[in-house]
């Protein structure tokens, strides 16, 4: 059984849901398929901490953090960046705050009152949502999808993928569709975990500090520069922003270097340690002379045993604790992925060169960027650019 739509969108993540509102506010009739029970499920879990939606800097500064993929999406981010993502949520009747970082969030904190405001105004639009809908690839000139009613085909006039990376896939984001592309000739470049925890074989003594965060560190992966960001100590290893961060380098094997003091100067630091320590122990000592928390200590017990005793030495290593690690958490495990479609792949429309008509939105296409809202950002942007392309297509017959 078929069906002939004007729009199709696959995906109802935010790039899919961004893709399918431009089209509707344009008038044009569009169906949104999506293969889970409900849509935006990853959208949801990541606003189940409070959702950052983008963040409030210098649009420069922003646009660096998407690395060598920054000129590709630079004019997508250029119409719809920081400022037109807080327009968007206000429009929808969700209010959003600035933190002390620059990270902007909805007033209440979830990503369930801005999806309740956002599929309402889709369904005002005339958006048709489809739920459990797989897409299985093309029948000639129709996608093909796996439905609880069996198999359908849709003929669309145009069609955007919003199917998103390769992690998370209990949330949607499995990735299958690469092996569909692939097939079609469309160029991947393989996926890679992106703002992923880092694994670390940790000693019986660390299970003392499980679950607690890591606060006044800098770290370094490599040749890089020091970075300052909170990080949580987990049974499986290292978790939070400050690790997230470093996620590029460090699966490209960098080593991992912590400096715990990095307000000291190391002279500071071996002044304070050449301090009389009497009959405390030199736990005890560093506690007192250095005002070091046990989490902190705990990392420098794990990492820097034996001790030394001479106190420049031990100042070094204060500066320059190396993390052992086993690389970052497999890729089902990562926020976010790395690789997808090449670039090289779409023309400046985001349009497919192998399959005329057919857009891509979201992390399908070969970009990454740090927590903090830049994910969110290039979703909802790349969605738009996508949609407003398909429009035009749309329009001029």
């Amino acid at each position: 059984m078929g069906e002939t739509v004007q729009a199709l969108v696959i995906g109802a993540g935010p790039a899919g849901l961004m893709a399918a509102e431009v089209l509707g506010a344009a008038g044009h009739a569009v169906l949104l398929a999506e293969a889970k029970p409900s849509p935006a499920r990853k959208f949801l879990m990541a606003g189940k901490s409070g959702l950052n939606l983008t963040r409030a800097q210098p649009f420069d500064d922003f646009l660096s953090h998407y690395a060598e993929a920054a000129p590709h999406l630079h004019p997508m981010l250029a119409e719809f960046g920081p400022d037109q993502v807080c327009a968007w949520a206000e429009g929808l009747g969700q209010p959003v705050f600035t933190g002390s970082t620059g990270r902007v969030f909805p007033r209440a904190m979830k990503a369930s009152p801005l999806l309740r405001a956002w599929l309402r105004r889709l369904e005002g639009l005339g958006v048709r949502l489809r739920t459990r809908w797989r897409w299985m690839g093309w029948d000639g000139n129709r996608a093909v999808f796996d439905t609880p009613d069996g198999v359908r085909q849709v003929q669309a006039g145009v069609t955007i993928l919003a199917l998103g990376g390769a992690s998370w896939a209990r949330l949607g984001s499995d990735g299958r569709w690469a092996d569909l592309l692939a097939g079609a000739g469309v160029p991947l470049a393989p996926f890679q975990p992106a703002n992923a925890g880092l694994r670390v074989d940790w000693s019986a003594p660390m299970a003392r500090v499980f679950g607690q965060p890591v606060k006044g560190v800098a770290l370094r992966a490599g040749d890089g520069s020091w970075h300052r960001g909170e990080f949580v100590i987990s049974a499986r290893g290292l978790e939070g922003g400050g690790i997230y961060a470093l996620t590029r380098p460090l699966r490209a094997g960098a080593p991992l270097v912590a400096d715990l003091m990095p307000d000291w100067p190391v002279d500071k630091i071996v002044q304070r340690l050449s301090r009389p320590r009497g009959k405390a122990s030199l736990s005890n000592h560093l506690r007192k002379a250095l005002r070091l928390d046990p989490v902190r200590l705990a990392l420098l017990m794990e990492f820097a045993r034996p001790l030394p005793e001479a106190p420049a030495d031990l100042a070094a290593r204060l500066k320059a604790l190396p993390i052992r690690h086993a690389g970052p958490r497999p890729l089902d495990e990562a926020i976010s992925t790395a690789g997808g479609v090449c670039w090289d792949a779409v023309d400046g429309d985001l349009m497919l060169h192998a399959c005329p008509g057919t857009y891509l939105a979201g992390e399908m296409l070969d970009w990454e960027a740090p927590t903090g809202g830049y994910l969110l950002t290039a979703c909802f942007a790349t969605g738009r650019w996508a949609g407003q392309a398909a429009a035009r297509r749309l329009a001029a017959g």
